[in-house]
Order: C-alpha cells, then structure tokens, then sequence
C-alpha cells in the first residue's frame, strides 16, 4: 500500500505542479517541448548517479555504439522522459479527442491488428517504457478501443486524483495494483482489453528472460492471465515522431494462443516472446527507451550464488525460435561470466 504523508506535503507538491500545468497552457505546445527537452539536458548533467546508469545500460545493450553514441542516446532519452511528464500529459485530453486525434496520432501499421485482434474479443495490450506509453492506451481508448490499463498509484493522493482524471478523460480505465486482479478477470470476462507496461523489473523471484543479451527479471502474470484465458498479446508502441507532440503507433508482434500450445515451456515461451518484442520496439527508437530505470537489477539464484546455469533454464533459453545459435550462446556466455564474477567476490570477502 502508498506510504502515509502528511496533508502539508502533499498541497506543496500539487499546488506548484498545477500551476506549472496552467502556465504552460499559455504557449505553443512545441515550444513547451523545447522546455521540456531543455530541462531534461539540465536533469541529466547534474544527476551524475541516473547519467551513469543511463549510459552503462546503453553500452551494455549496443556494444558496438561509441562513448560519444551512448551519451547522446541517454540524454535525448531524458528529454523524452521530461517532455512526456511536463507537456504530453497535460495536452493529452485537450489534443487527443474523438475529433482530433487523426491530427496527432498516425495508427500506420497497427489498423489491421486492431481490427482483427482488437473486434470481438478480450487482448492483452502489451508496451515498454518506450515512446509514450501513457498515449498508448488513451490513445486507443478514444479512437474507439476501450481498453483498462494497470498502474501503481502515485504516493501523493492529489496529483494521483488529479492525473486519474487526465488519464481518464475519454475512456480508458485506470486499475491500481492494489487489489487490480478481481476487476482484471471482470473486465476479461466481459470481452474487455487491459494493457500493460511490461518491462518493470520483477525481483529475484521473477521469470529470467533474454532483453538485449542479458537475462531480465520479469513478471509471470502477464503470462498466466493469457494461458488462463487463452488470450492474445499484441506488442506495441506509441513512437514519437520528430521531436514533436506527433506519434505513431506500430505493432511489433502478435502473440497467439495456438503459437504456445506446443512449446515445452509455454510461460516461458510468452514471456521471452513478448519482452523480445518490447526489445525490437525499443531498438526502433532506442532515445525514446527510459535507460534510467533498473531493468537488469535483480540477478538470477544461480549468478547470485556463483554456480552453473542450471540445465532448466538453459534448455529454455535454447527453446526460444527467435535466437540465433550465437545469441544464445553470448546470452549463456554473459550469465557465465555474472556468476563466475559474484563466486570470485565471495571467495575473497
């Protein structure tokens, strides 16, 4: 559940965050975005701590890119990360209407998926911290495509009514996790859609899946809703287009139910199969990926303990058809070199 503040400290944030909201309602909403993109330039050069994850998650992710390539990506990647929370939030509701919406949202490849995954029956809405995955499912919720979506809700209870509001303006239903599972199975069984954002880091206890040549902690649930319901899982993203408040939404995969009937490991399978999609999705824009966050943070037993890969994982590992002989073995290779790391630690403490 949120942690308890106090009244004062909540009115401090949210009186300021309203008005900032106000004023930039007074000018252009490109010239919020340079703003917005100026502030995220000054976040990244002072945070030294987030700047260095940033670039050490880029350089691990594209070994071939130059110091000078990773940096440039991290920043824009910040400028991105201000100019969704600063401006495409607050003119969400006000640009993205019923009306409005082909002026600003191009659906380009994805109106044939939604047609024929989205009509007359239940999906699950799949995205990453990439473009602006809060558009995505406001998005699709007002062009005609209700769709509930999971989220945590924010610790301050007045911005957390307020940006509800925002969210909720043209359809699209907001579950919080606290309790989301009852009104989830509701929404399923009506024949309704849920979307999430699916590349939170999961903790130790979460499935080990390959995202950019290294294993990543990543929640079961998603997959056992789909196997539960036999559900599909479409993969997307709501990419930014120049800069600009201009997206455009492209659908990476398409899972099926009958594509994992017969795999040995069916959550597994689904769970690689849709966190290699947010991957693509994310190598289309990798400056639109949000880098700061801990995505590789929690280790799998094996590595924490110093031991072998254990035959299970890695025979599920070499099961996924998307991998190349040579991905899966540099995968293996890196795992190899975590634990061998973390035995060498313990042997001199």
């Amino acid at each position: 559940m949120p942690r308890r503040r106090s009244s004062l400290q909540n009115w401090a944030e949210y009186l300021p965050a309203r008005a900032a909201a106000t004023l930039l309602n007074c000018f252009p909403v490109n010239q919020n975005m340079e703003t917005a993109a100026w502030g995220g330039r000054m976040y990244f050069n002072l945070s030294a701590r987030r700047r260095r994850r940033a670039v050490d998650n880029i350089r691990n992710a594209f070994p071939a890119w130059s110091d000078k390539r990773c940096r440039q990506t991290a920043c824009r990647s910040v400028e991105n990360m201000f100019q969704l929370a600063a401006v495409d939030a607050l003119v969400m509701p006000r640009l993205i209407t019923p009306d409005r919406w082909p002026e600003f949202l191009d659906l380009g490849d994805a109106t044939d998926h939604l047609h024929r995954v989205m009509g007359d029956r239940s999906m699950l809405f799949i995205t990453g911290h990439c473009g602006n995955w809060e558009l995505l499912g406001y998005g699709m919720s007002v062009i005609g495509y209700p769709m509930a979506a999971l989220a945590r809700p924010l610790d301050n209870p007045l911005l957390n009514k307020w940006l509800l509001g925002v969210r909720q303006a043209h359809g699209l239903r907001v579950l919080t996790k606290w309790g989301a599972t009852p009104e989830m199975q509701k929404i399923i069984e009506s024949n309704g859609h849920v979307g999430f954002i699916a590349d939170q880091n999961a903790g130790d206890s979460g499935t080990f899946v390959p995202f950019f040549g290294r294993l990543a902690s990543t929640y079961k649930s998603i997959g056992l809703l789909a196997m539960r319901y036999e559900l599909p899982l479409l993969v997307a993203m709501a990419e930014r287009v120049n800069g600009q408040f201009a997206y455009r939404i492209h659908v990476e995969d398409v899972i099926e139910p009958e594509d994992w009937a017969q795999q040995p490991d069916p959550l597994y399978y689904i769970t690689a199969r849709y966190v290699h999609g947010i991957e693509q999705l994310v190598r289309r824009a990798p400056e639109q990926y949000l880098w700061m966050h801990r995505r590789w943070k929690s280790r799998p037993r094996h590595e924490r303990a110093g031991r072998d890969i254990p035959e299970t994982l890695e025979a599920q590992i070499r099961s996924l058809p998307w991998l190349s002989e040579s991905e899966t073995e540099s995968i293996l290779e890196q795992s190899r070199r975590e634990s061998h790391m973390n035995a060498a630690r313990s042997s001199t403490a």
